[in-house]
């Protein structure tokens, strides 16, 4: 019955992909709106509906764990896994509303959670206050979307908003809700499959949190986000990944900390590690997202090695592997110090590069 979920929700999950990507591509021409601001909001939103489900159920049984470790495994899956495997099937130009306004909002709310987890819980007055953040934040995208199409007549949306039967608004709006819902069901098996094989090994609740129902639940995002490369809507791709980031802080957790009795717990290992990393990730995309504002297919096989050097590392943490100490001095003195001059030097390069040219 696991398998059989998990195969049932893995097809539920490519097609509502694939009807989200073609409704919100083509609800996005007909308004005027730009794919991008498309990919921040509604997209993003629509594929983070899992995370939403688990964590607040979650909270809601006060298995604050699980809520939380499903955020911050997301953000950090998002990023380095999602991103990684959609540069690795196409080259991934970067908008630069992305690099000059998204992705540090994407920074400043991991240092916003950090800051409102620092003493261990995310009280209900915090939830309020992400909640608040969020709503201002998708108003703000809209009311500037707007306005830059009437200020830049050059930059209005000429093309048709789709052709043939998917022409129509009320079928672009079924095909939107059509493939929410798969999304979210699609979702909600892979992740009951998931977390059932993952008792059998007796991993705790946050590691199953930072992984299985962290990849479950980002399981859309995935879909959505390989579809819309391969489908050459490039700023949906990215879009729906930052987008997905910032609304896991600001909504999931915002959500699920208000309507939780006494608010969430926050547990002192998230906080020692998993946290800082994902706070690096978010922080890491500034120099990638500016040199050549493209995502070359290297970046995202780095991307993707890292993501597989985190997921190891959480594996071996969870059963106390006798090499874990000699794994993470490798993975802390070697790997990441390259990964991090490597990217460095490119970054300078490009840098240097552009002021000799102007």
């Amino acid at each position: 019955m696991a398998l059989l979920s998990f195969l049932s929700g893995l097809a539920a999950l490519v097609i509502g992909a694939e009807l989200l990507v073609r409704g919100a591509s083509n609800l996005a021409l007909r308004f005027g709106i730009s794919p991008l601001v498309v990919g921040l909001t509604v997209v993003s939103v629509g594929t983070s509906a899992p995370e939403l489900a688990v964590s607040v159920q979650s909270a809601m049984s006060n298995q604050a764990d699980i809520a939380v470790g499903n955020v911050v495994g997301s953000n950090i899956l998002n990023v380095l896994f999602i991103l990684g495997l959609s540069a690795l099937i196409t080259p991934l130009v970067v908008n630069r509303q992305l690099i000059r306004q998204e992705v540090p909002i994407m920074v400043g709310t991991s240092l916003l959670l950090a800051a409102l987890a620092w003493d261990g819980a995310l009280s209900r007055i915090d939830g309020m206050i992400l909640v608040c953040l969020f709503a201002a934040y998708t108003v703000f995208l809209i009311v500037q979307s707007r306005r830059q199409e009437a200020s830049d007549p050059d930059a209005q949306t000429t093309a048709e908003p789709g052709s043939g039967w998917n022409a129509k608004l009320p079928v672009q709006i079924a095909m939107i809700v059509a493939g929410l819902i798969l999304l979210v069901v699609g979702a909600n098996l892979l992740v009951q499959a998931a977390v059932t094989f993952a008792k059998l090994f007796g991993v705790s609740e946050m590691v199953i949190g930072l992984t299985i129902v962290a990849m479950g639940t980002s399981l859309p995002e995935v879909a959505t986000s390989i579809m819309a490369a391969i489908r050459g809507e490039r700023d949906i791709a990215v879009g729906n990944v930052v987008g997905s980031c910032i609304f896991n802080i600001v909504g999931v957790l915002g959500i699920s900390s208000a309507v939780a009795s006494g608010g969430l717990s926050v547990a002192p290992a998230l906080m020692a590690f998993d946290i800082p990393v994902m706070i690096a990730v978010a922080i890491a995309c500034l120099p990638i997202f500016f040199t050549g504002n493209l995502i070359a297919r290297w970046e995202g096989a780095v991307f993707l090695a890292l993501y597989a050097g985190y997921t190891i590392y959480l594996v071996m943490a969870a059963q106390q592997h006798d090499a874990l100490s000699t794994y993470g001095l490798v993975l802390g003195t070697v790997v990441l110090p390259l990964c991090v001059l490597t990217v460095g030097v490119i970054t300078w390069r490009e840098w240097r590069a552009r002021h000799q040219s102007s």
